[in-house]
C-alpha cells in the first residue's frame, strides 16, 4: 500500500502557516540550525519486521486488523512508515520468520518503497518447524554439540540470506542460560558459547559485523549466558573486530546506568548500536521515550560526544533500530511515536555546548554542568524535526495524517481482520 505524494502536501499544506511561525521562533533560538537540519534529515532508523504486527504477552495477543502476512506486505509497511516520517528506510529481518523466496524480487520491491536491509536476525530462541534438535536446554552453549552445531548452521545460514539482500551485519540475541542452581556449569557454558560464536564469526563477510545482544533475564531467571553488557564485551573482545555490543535499552535491570555503559563501550570502540524501546520494570518493549525520555536524552549526549570525538558519522557509523511491542497500539502508529521521540532525543543533544559542559566538568563545577544538559532537554525542537520532514517530502504530522488518511482502516480491507503478522 502507497500514499500519494499528493496527499502528503496537501496535508502540510493545512499546517504550513502555523509551522513557519514555530520554526521561525525556534531557529531564532537555537545556534547552528541548518547543521542540525542536515543530521536530522540524514538520522535514520529501521524498523524491525516483528514490531509491525500487535505484540503481546504469554497470556494473550489482541491483534488490530491488517497486519502483514508476508514478508512484502512488511516491506510495503515499512515502505508506508518512510513515506509518511522519511526516518524509517531501512527494515531488519528476522529469520526464519522473513526468508525470502526470491531475493531479487525483494530487493527490488524494497528498492520501490526507498527501502533497504539493515542487520538480519537469527533466531535459536524457540524451536521451529521440523527442527531436528531442541533448544530447550539453550543452543550455542548447549551441552550436546549436535545442538550447538544446528544452531551455528543456522546463523551462517542467516549471513547467506543476509548477504542475498545486501545487509551488512548478523544479530545475535541468545536465551540461553539457566532457570535453576546447580543446572548449568557457568564457565563451561561460556566456553561453549564463545567456541559457537567463534565459527560463525569466522563466516561472516570481510565487511560484515556481528551484533552480540545481551539480556539479565528471560526467559531463563537464574542465569543468562550473555546477561549483560560485559559479558558481551567479553565475546566481543575474544572474537576480533568485527564483533561488537548491541545495546537494547530495555535489557538491564531497574536503574542501570546505560548512558555510562554506552560512553565505556563506545570509549572501547565496541557499541555496535541500539535496540530503542522504554521500560518500567525489564524487557518491557514500550514505546521509546514514553517512560524516561530524560534518559533517553542523556544516552544520546553521550553518543554525539563519542561519535564527535571519533570523528564517526552520526548517520551510519552505528546501527539504529527500534524492538518494541505494542500490545494495546497500533503498530505503525507505535513505531512513528519511537522515531519522534528518538530523533528529539537526539536533536536535544546536538544543542550540547560540549566545550562549554567539558570546562564545567574541568571546574567541578556540577550546577553549571547540570544546567547545561537541562536547559538543551527543554528545549522544544519538535519545530526542527517538522522542518526536516517538509524538507524531506514527509508529513508534518505522520501519525495525524494515518488517522485522516484513514491508512489503517484501508490495510484491513486490503487484508482481513484476523490477520497475524508472520512471527508471532
Amino acid at each position: 500500500m502507497r500514499i500519494d505524494q499528493s496527499v502528503i502536501n496537501e496535508h502540510n499544506q493545512q499546517y504550513i502557516s502555523k509551522h513557519k511561525e514555530s520554526y521561525g521562533y525556534a531557529a531564532s533560538q537555537i545556534n547552528n540550525t541548518e547543521a542540525i537540519l542536515e543530521k536530522l534529515i540524514a538520522f535514520q532508523i529501521a524498523i524491525p519486521s516483528w514490531a509491525l504486527g500487535t505484540g503481546g504477552t504469554r497470556f494473550g495477543r489482541f491483534s488490530g486488523g491488517g497486519e502483514p502476512r508476508s514478508l512484502e506486505e512488511k516491506i510495503a509497511d515499512v515502505g508506508l512508515l518512510h513515506a509518511l516520517n522519511k526516518s524509517s528506510g531501512s527494515i531488519s529481518l528476522h529469520i526464519p520468520w522473513d526468508i525470502p523466496t526470491d531475493y531479487a524480487s525483494i530487493k527490488s520491491l524494497a528498492s520501490a518503497y526507498g527501502i533497504s536491509f539493515d542487520a538480519v536476525n537469527s533466531n535459536t530462541f524457540q524451536d521451529q518447524p521440523q527442527q531436528a534438535l531442541s533448544y530447550k536446554f539453550g543452543s550455542l552453549q548447549h551441552v550436546d554439540k549436535e545442538v550447538r552445531k544446528q544452531a551455528i548452521e543456522h546463523n551462517i545460514e542467516v549471513i547467506k540470506h543476509g548477504v542475498a539482500l545486501g545487509s551488512k551485519a548478523l544479530s545475535v540475541w541468545l536465551s540461553d542460560g539457566s532457570c535453576f542452581p546447580g543446572q548449568l556449569n557457568f564457565s563451561k557454558a561460556f566456553k561453549n558459547t564463545l567456541e559457537s560464536l567463534e565459527e560463525i564469526y569466522a563466516a561472516l563477510p570481510s565487511d560484515w559485523k556481528m551484533y552480540i545482544e545481551y539480556k539479565a533475564f528471560e526467559p531463563n531467571f537464574y542465569s543468562t549466558t550473555v546477561g549483560d553488557w560485559g559479558q558481551s564485551y567479553l565475546f566481543t573482545s575474544k572474537l576480533g573486530d568485527k564483533a561488537k555490543t548491541l545495546v537494547d535499552l530495555g535489557h538491564h535491570l531497574p536503574n542501570a546506568n546505560i548512558e555510562q555503559i554506552v560512553s565505556l563501550l563506545m570509549m572501547e570502540n565496541k557499541l555496535a548500536g541500539f535496540h530503542f524501546n522504554d521500560s518500567k520494570y525489564g524487557d518491557d518493549d514500550l514505546t521509546a521515550g514514553s517512560i524516561n525520555p530524560y534518559q533517553l536524552f542523556l544516552i544520546f549526549n553521550e553518543l554525539v560526544q563519542g561519535m564527535n570525538d571519533h570523528n564517526m558519522s552520526h548517520a551510519t557509523d552505528l546501527s539504529w533500530m527500534i524492538d518494541a511491542s505494542h500490545n494495546v497500539k497500533d503498530p505503525l502508529e507505535d513505531l512513528m511515536q519511537s522515531v519522534e521521540a528518538i530523533k528529539i532525543a537526539y536533536a536535544q543533544a546536538l544543542l550540547i555546548d560540549a566545550e562549554m559542559l567539558k570546562s564545567a566538568q574541568q571546574k567541578n563545577d556540577v550546577a553549571m554542568a547540570q544546567e547545561i544538559l537541562q536547559n538543551a532537554f527543554r528545549t522544544d525542537v519538535r519545530p526542527l524535526l517538522r522542518e526536516a520532514r517538509i524538507r524531506s517530502g514527509a508529513s508534518i504530522n505522520p501519525i495525524e495524517l494515518f488517522r485522516k488518511a484513514k491508512l489503517r482502516d484501508l490495510l484491513i480491507s486490503e487484508r482481513g481482520t484476523n490477520t497475524i503478522a508472520t512471527g508471532l
